[in-house]
């Protein structure tokens, strides 16, 4: 029999609406979940019992009385813990803030409550998000939910694993090297990076930069969409706000839940394991190959191909640098003993930058980004591995190299991600099935400039096509492994670097 934390987020909702799954059951039952598998893996670090219990009392009382519902009514929701959340710890992962707790949410959390979302917990990030293994020495290390001793990936680590063990039915995520895509394709749940603008931000410093974006996981395409519906918005804090080309109306959630059904039989199809370069492991190049093969005969065209990504390493580096510069140069200068090998890594480099290398990287990104509207001038759909490498131990901070290539940076790794970022298309990560290592392998789904709500409805017909299918459906971690397995915190490295 099915737990109602393992429901989906829309059944879920539906049943809540119905009066046949009361809020408090729901949270209970996620509750029950957390307390039995959590000690493993590390995902939730700080939990709101208290809040959230009358926060779904109160939802509750609102059915019964035939209230209008958000559509997020009683729907608990674990937030990334790099996300203000009104009188709940909020660390960012980092000693600094060790103890703050925000007197107001940020407005993606409040945007999520006003939509009925019960904020249920945080859930664990690298420090400042800077890092995809998520580790930090407030909480430690986050292990994946197929196999605790390896990493979650990150830097939203937490929420993929909330999901995929049913901590929580959706979580907020957020992204600019991959930090939605990237925990969703080593978790085996649903990662989406959406257009900069669609999901506002009022606390980017460098405003225009479309680099970092919010967005939402879940454990299905239809239940990101259900929490991108909440999480859209129009905001005149954010700059990108007004560039959006996604909706012709603002803050319309009809074009996000359900999901757009389509013909991908109509759309032509490129594919790409590397996108021209990216360091890509043998194992997922064959996994990805496998998942083409599956996948190419649903389209009216396939063939392989990408975009031009020459100079995206170095636009891509030197580009977040400089927002790294801008949040923490100040916290390495005057506080070096609270601040972690990889925003100390980040600082310095930035650091060796000059007004010319910026420049340059900005007509490389701009290269790069007239390249992909010519691309999907000829192509509707692109599809890619989501990540380069199989899961690997937590304790390995980052690769150093991918089969016998040498990684540029501690972020190499995650290239396939970063050069749709630069972009600014919208991506999905999608699960498919096991590697051969026995790890989940997500698909990176890409479009065109603006292309959301069609994104969407890609992922979800071939999330259909693979429905129940043992080899290519979503994969199930082992609860009762996990149930049984040694706590993380007991592990060497847990909360430190060493």
């Amino acid at each position: 029999m099915t737990e109602p934390c393992d429901l989906p987020a829309v059944e879920a909702r539906r049943m809540i609406g119905r009066k046949t799954l009361s809020p408090v059951e729901l949270l209970e039952s996620c509750l029950g979940r957390i307390g039995a598998v959590n000690g493993a893996v590390n995902a939730m670090v700080a939990l709101d019992e208290g809040g959230a219990r009358l926060a779904a009392k109160q939802a509750e009382a609102a059915v019964m009385a035939g209230e209008t519902l958000g559509a997020l009514h009683g729907l608990p929701v674990g937030i990334k813990d790099l996300e203000e959340t009104r009188g709940l710890r909020t660390t960012y992962g980092s000693p600094i803030f060790a103890d703050f707790v925000p007197e107001a949410d940020c407005g993606m959390v409040a945007r999520i409550r006003a939509a009925g979302g019960i904020v249920i917990g945080k859930t664990n990030t690298p420090e400042f998000g800077l890092g995809a293994n998520t580790r930090n020495r407030v909480y430690g290390a986050t292990g994946n939910a197929f196999d605790n001793t390896k990493s979650a990936a990150g830097s939203s680590g937490g929420s993929g694993v909330a999901l995929a063990t049913g901590m929580a039915p959706l979580c907020s995520g957020s992204d600019t090297g991959g930090s939605l895509r990237n925990p969703a394709a080593f978790n085996g749940i649903v990662g989406y990076r959406p257009s900069a603008g669609l999901v506002c931000s009022e606390k980017r410093a460098h405003g225009w930069s479309p680099l970092p974006v919010l967005g939402p996981m879940a454990r299905s395409v239809a239940d990101a969409c259900l929490l991108l519906s909440a999480m859209a918005s129009d905001d005149a804090r954010d700059p990108l706000a007004y560039t959006l080309h996604a909706r012709p109306v603002r803050g319309e959630p009809a074009l996000f839940h359900p999901p757009r059904g389509l013909d991908l039989g109509s759309l032509r199809l490129a594919f790409s394991e590397d996108l021209g370069q990216a360091p890509t492991e043998r194992v997922v190049r064959q996994a990805f190959q496998a998942r083409v093969a599956a996948i190419a005969p649903m389209f009216a065209r396939a063939e392989a191909a990408h975009p031009d990504c020459a100079g995206g390493d170095e636009a891509f580096e030197v580009l977040r640098a400089g927002m790294v510069l801008t949040a923490h140069a100040e916290k390495v200068r005057t506080r070096p003993q609270d601040c972690g090998p990889n925003i100390i890594a980040n600082v310095e480099e930035g650091l060796r930058y000059s007004l010319a290398d910026g420049a340059r990287a900005n007509v490389l990104q701009t290269k790069i980004y007239r390249d992909f509207q010519r691309f999907f001038g000829e192509h509707d759909v692109l599809i890619t591995p989501a990540i380069t490498i199989s899961p690997r131990n937590w304790r390995e901070l980052y690769p150093k190299e991918i089969d016998g290539q040498t990684t540029r940076t501690y972020f190499h790794w995650l290239a396939l991600a970063y050069y749709v970022t630069l972009t600014g298309h919208p991506a999905i990560s999608l699960p498919l099935g096991l590697d051969a290592h026995g790890m989940p392998f997500g698909l990176q789904i890409v479009g065109p400039r603006g292309g959301d709500a069609f994104v969407l409805g890609v992922a979800a017909a071939i999330e259909a096509a693979f429905a129940g299918d043992a080899t290519l459906g979503r994969p199930v971690p082992d609860l009762a492994r996990l149930r049984t397995a040694p706590p993380i915190g007991g592990m060497a490295e847990f909360r430190s670097f060493d």
